[in-house]
């Protein structure tokens, strides 16, 4: 890689890592709730990554009416899962809620985000006792919690690009997007969340063959390359990368 390359992507995150990133992206529920409130905060982020796929303008008001449901229902995210207010609230059925989940597809996924509050005060602290006591990949352990739920993307093989944009929100520190909760994770350890956009740039950019498609293997090899420009950070590039792609489309797809 050429230092103009690398020059060219540090100033790239410079101009897209920043606060008002978040105006028209799913970032944006990651500051729903107030700091003080962990577990509230955690179930936002992980519900607004999980529908982080199609047209903003689609998904988004899709969130948002999840969360809106939840305060009007019971105060809060946490405790409406809580409390089992969303079987009540939320509706059920075959019809479709988003794209191709439907209201029952939903269900499940809330059924088995409230198990998850029930073993643990916050979802980061489930997920960080199974870390411990695991020797399985953290994204892994993640997708292992909701074996039933369609929404939450599986697959050893596969680049699972929500699960990572999660874990960039999560894990990240000192940024004015990403929230740096989960200290017991390294940002050296993310996988660069790979989306379309990013995948497309970095074909362009030739970090990455044509031929590279959306697997795990092509995140660990694009992740690996962003490290010679982001020492320690590598899932920094999904701004310089994703906020380049955007601009060109307008869309996350």
């Amino acid at each position: 890689m050429t230092e103009t390359l690398k020059q060219r992507l540090v100033c790239l995150a410079n101009e897209y890592e920043t606060a008002s990133f978040c105006d028209n992206d799913p970032s944006q529920f990651l500051r729903w709730y107030d700091f003080s409130r962990i577990a509230d905060v955690e179930c936002a982020s992980f519900i607004a990554a999980m529908l982080a796929f199609g047209a903003r303008t689609q998904f988004l008001p899709k969130i948002r009416a999840i969360l809106q449901t939840a305060d009007e229902a019971s105060g809060s995210i946490s405790a409406w899962l809580a409390e089992g207010a969303y079987k009540t609230s939320f509706l059920h059925g075959a019809k479709k809620f988003y794209r191709f989940y439907s209201y029952d597809d939903m269900q499940s996924f809330f059924s088995e985000l409230a198990s998850v509050l029930e073993q643990a005060v916050t979802p980061g602290e489930f997920f960080r006792k199974k870390y411990n006591e695991s020797e399985c990949p953290l994204p892994e352990l993640i997708a292992s919690a909701f074996p039933e739920s369609r929404l939450v993307p599986k697959g050893k093989n596969c680049a699972n690009k929500r699960i990572h944009m999660f874990l960039r929100w999560m894990v990240r520190r000192s940024s004015p997007v990403d929230l740096g909760l989960w200290t017991w994770i390294l940002p050296s350890d993310l996988l660069i969340p790979l989306d379309v956009h990013v995948l497309q740039e970095a074909v362009r950019m030739e970090l990455l063959p044509p031929n590279a498609s959306a697997t795990r293997k092509t995140a660990e090899r694009l992740t690996a390359a962003m490290n010679e420009v982001f020492p320690g950070d590598p899932a920094r590039a999904d701004f310089a990368l994703f906020g380049l792609g955007v601009a060109a489309t307008g869309l996350r797809i």
